[in-house]
């Protein structure tokens, strides 16, 4: 899941600070408990005192009975600190470390993997990433309107518009739900103000829910990134084209608003032919129609686009006229 570096640096500095709260709080619990019962520390002496001594086992002729001395010696200790913490009207395990996850010990790695904890808090990091730059919470399958649409067939395709927009929305509701890392690309296309960027972030927040890696943007201004990136002129240490060509869904919003030189469109197909390439998918939307595409665009782009993307016709009135 390439979430990029910056989010995984933000992971790291959030899991140490999780260890080192839950030691410190484990060390004052116990200087806590000790200063009121000073025969605690007697009683941790019993019990380290029986687990180094298990070394001197090896190579005794009586070692299993020697190591099992020491286990029952050891359970005694841990009797008798047990009895101390109820005689204290506290819990068994307040004197254990108190970490987030105790599966990995806020290390966020067990065996060697991520651990469960470590892939929620990247899913958590990128849904704030991308949730601090547009409305994710907001724009959810939940919150999309139907009724915004006219039910009456538009005089130029004969189509009713909320019916057609009942069919993209079920449409977009089965692919987030059955979402997957080589799930077909998507193309939505319509005018301004139709729903495009609302089914677009309802999609990329249930990917990112379950633990896809979703990299969602304007065109334009992930584009300037890459541009910046490129000719050196970022000093953020940025991995825009890493993250572009390899996370599990890229969204480009409002193709064509941007604008065009000779390096964005070059680095647009190299984005679009590598990820086809790549089997991986991407969700466009833009209010330009094909024809218009092909104008400020070259052709081998557009092909590409209409030829291995779904493609879905918005249409209607521009909603936030009518919210108006």
């Amino acid at each position: 899941m390439p979430y990029g570096k910056e989010i995984y640096a933000q992971a790291r500095r959030e899991l140490q600070r999780r260890k080192t709260q839950a030691e410190r709080e484990a060390q004052r619990r116990h200087e806590e408990v000790a200063g009121k019962y000073p025969e605690l520390t007697r009683i941790e002496q019993e019990m380290a005192q029986a687990g180094c001594s298990i070394v001197y086992a090896l190579g005794r002729p009586d070692a299993q009975a020697f190591v099992e001395g020491l286990r029952r010696q050891s359970q005694k200790a841990q009797q008798k600190r047990r009895e101390l913490l109820k005689k204290a009207g506290l819990p068994e395990q307040y004197l254990e470390t108190p970490y987030t996850c105790p599966t990995c010990a806020d290390t966020g790695f067990v065996e060697g993997k991520l651990c469960d904890c470590h892939k929620k808090l990247l899913r958590s990091l990128a849904y704030q990433q991308i949730n601090h730059r547009y409305p994710l919470d907001l724009c959810t399958f939940e919150s999309f309107r139907l009724d915004y649409y006219p039910e009456e067939p538009d005089g130029r395709t004969g189509l009713s518009p909320r019916r057609r927009m009942a069919e993209i929305f079920e449409f977009c509701l089965h692919y987030a739900e059955d979402f997957g890392p080589h799930s077909p690309s998507l193309f939505f296309c319509g005018a301004t103000g139709l729903g495009k960027t609302h089914l677009s972030l309802a999609i990329a927040r249930e990917a990112i829910t379950k633990d896809f890696a979703v990299i969602y943007g304007s065109t334009q201004n992930l584009l300037h990134d890459l541009e910046e990136e490129h000719f050196g002129r970022s000093t953020a240490g940025s991995d825009t084209q890493e993250l572009l060509l390899t996370c599990d869904l890229l969204i480009l919003d409002d193709l064509g608003a941007e604008f065009s030189t000779p390096f964005t469109v070059a680095a647009l197909y190299h984005i679009i032919n590598s990820r086809i390439n790549a089997g991986l998918p991407v969700i466009i939307s833009t209010n330009l129609t094909p024809g218009e595409l092909e104008g400020k665009y070259t052709q081998r782009i557009t092909s590409r686009i209409i030829g291995c993307y779904t493609s879905l016709l918005f249409c209607g009135r521009d909603i936030r006229q009518i919210r108006r």
